[in-house]
């Protein structure tokens, strides 16, 4: 049975600065305002926070998994320095010119796979993400997506556009 809330969030434009470009260099990572603090208060009330993020500079040749997990490792150290974390990373290494995959947004495999392991109920969950596509992969599995404008402060679009915190 699946009793858990989750908040699924995008990681570029939702949990670190989007900057228009691949982002998975530690010195190019900018944490954005009220990230750890709504963290804090989405875990506080019993939520899961998980990230869903596409990384296709990965299958481009740019950079590695070993890259994109020393960046997830520093998003951890800034949230655990706040005194909170996530409960789990999701990321799909693929693109799109490479053929289609289940687990690139839209596609919601790694939605999926939060939602079996962790138990999580899709109708009272939510992603939040700053593209279409994020909200298109919520919408496939029955979570509700919520549309940001790339770098909002995470607090206040939990406080106005979610009832999770």
């Amino acid at each position: 049975m699946r009793t858990r809330r989750a908040v699924f969030l995008d990681r570029d434009g939702v949990v670190v600065r989007e900057r228009g470009e691949h982002t998975w260099r530690v010195d190019d990572l900018e944490m954005l305002p009220t990230v750890a603090e709504a963290v804090k208060a989405v875990r506080a009330q019993g939520n899961l926070a998980v990230i869903i993020t596409n990384q296709s500079g990965i299958a481009l040749g740019l950079y590695t998994h070993a890259d994109v997990e020393r960046a997830h490792a520093w998003i951890g150290a800034c949230l655990a320095e706040e005194g909170t974390q996530l409960d789990a990373v999701y990321y799909c290494p693929h693109h799109p010119s490479q053929g289609r995959c289940l687990c690139r947004k839209p596609g919601s495999l790694m939605l999926e796979r939060a939602m079996a392991r962790y138990g999580i109920d899709p109708g009272a969950s939510v992603m939040i993400g700053d593209r279409d596509r994020d909200v298109e992969a919520a919408t496939a599995v029955g979570v509700r997506g919520v549309l940001v404008e790339a770098n909002s402060p995470l607090l206040d679009v939990l406080r106005t556009r979610t009832s999770l915190i």
